[in-house]
């Protein structure tokens, strides 16, 4: 090649916009192009310092193929790949491993394509339209289930009235209160059907009797609270109730998450934010509500999910407390959204401040 093709190219690698890395067959960085330098934080000597493994807190592509790409000479692409560096970044990426014989020795040219926001907003909108239609779905079968329900629980009161039997009358007690159990389950399935009582609320107040509610319960491992709160934001028109319950039933699934390991740690976190968009509306100021956790994370098959009813990793849960959460957030016209991996999960909920009397 000669020296002008290879300052051309050299000048190409330096400003493309996707991060280009190479790594030597123990996956030791040997070159970083200004993109990768501005996405790890970090300059090229920096990077040249550290193993390809070594730049992620978490990360969801394959080690064990990356490993064997230069090997086996065989280059491959992950998509849609999650990604943490270590100074908490998150992002998804679509990740391009080449294995190369080069003058130093054998090669891996990895390229790490950010996803775009319009991709991410794309995304969201989907999983949004199909968690309705699932919802609807739900709602559809819980309102069919009830009806027959109202005639099994009013025949059974029936015959207990008509029976002296006193074991016959446990059978039908049994036939009552089960009934009973259903319909409540159907009824939390149709999730609120009550629209937001809206007057002039305090989101750090709500933040506060939530935290007080939670440290009161039961826990076999201590949970320590962190507060990091933005005192610009100011009262708006909420109904308080309905927020403090979509809060809670946030907080209360950190909190259980958390059982699992010693020092726990949720914090309460408030930001206020100029023109965001939200479900296609843009709205003047937003107050921006994150909780997160340092628990073990949501796992991978569930978080496309995860506000979906009936989806829940507890054995005795209902998978239904972040399904109502969304549908309380959306009366506010809001948002609630959630990123996790191992050791951090964090959920940010986008309300919308509206200061009208």
């Amino acid at each position: 090649m000669s020296n002008e093709a290879i300052v051309f190219s050299e000048y190409i690698v330096n400003n493309i916009s996707s991060c280009i890395l190479i790594a030597d067959a123990e996956l030791q960085i040997v070159y970083a192009n200004p993109a990768a330098e501005d996405f790890f934080k970090l300059s090229e000597r920096r990077l040249q310092e550290l193993n390809f493994t070594q730049l992620f807190r978490y990360s969801s592509y394959d080690l064990e193929r990356v490993q064997q790409a230069i090997p086996t000479l065989h280059g491959f692409t992950e998509t849609e790949v999650s990604l943490v560096t270590m100074d908490e970044h998150h992002t998804m990426a679509e990740m391009v491993f080449t294995p190369m014989q080069t003058d130093n020795g054998a090669r891996l040219l990895i390229e790490i394509h950010t996803i775009d926001q319009i991709k991410k907003v794309s995304q969201e909108s989907f999983v949004q339209s199909q968690m309705l239609a699932s919802r609807d779905l739900i709602r559809g079968l819980a309102h069919e289930i009830k009806n027959p329900l109202g005639g099994i629980r009013g025949a059974a009161q029936l015959l207990d009235k008509m029976l002296d039997d006193q074991g016959l009358k446990e059978c039908t007690q049994v036939i009552i209160n089960q009934s009973d159990r259903l319909r409540n389950l159907v009824d939390r399935l149709l999730g609120p059907n009550k629209l937001p009582q809206r007057n002039v609320g305090n989101i750090h107040k709500i933040l506060e009797q939530i935290r007080r509610l939670i440290e009161l319960e039961d826990g076999s491992k201590p949970i320590e609270f962190v507060r990091d709160y933005d005192p610009s934001i100011p009262d708006f028109n909420m109904d308080e109730e309905q927020v403090y319950q979509a809060l809670l039933n946030v907080v209360r699934n950190a909190f259980q998450a958390l059982q699992v390991q010693d020092n726990g740690k949720i914090i309460f976190q408030t930001r206020i934010a100029n023109q965001e968009t939200i479900h296609g509306q843009r709205h003047k100021l937003t107050a921006i509500i994150k909780i997160i956790d340092n628990g073990p994370g949501i796992p991978e098959n569930i978080r496309d999910t995860l506000f979906y009813p009936m989806i829940t990793t507890k054995s005795d849960g209902t998978g239904l407390g972040l399904s109502i959460s969304q549908t309380l957030i959306n009366q506010h016209r809001g948002r609630i959204h959630c990123e996790s991996w191992p050791g951090r999960t964090e959920f940010t909920v986008y309300l919308p401040i509206d200061l009208r009397n």
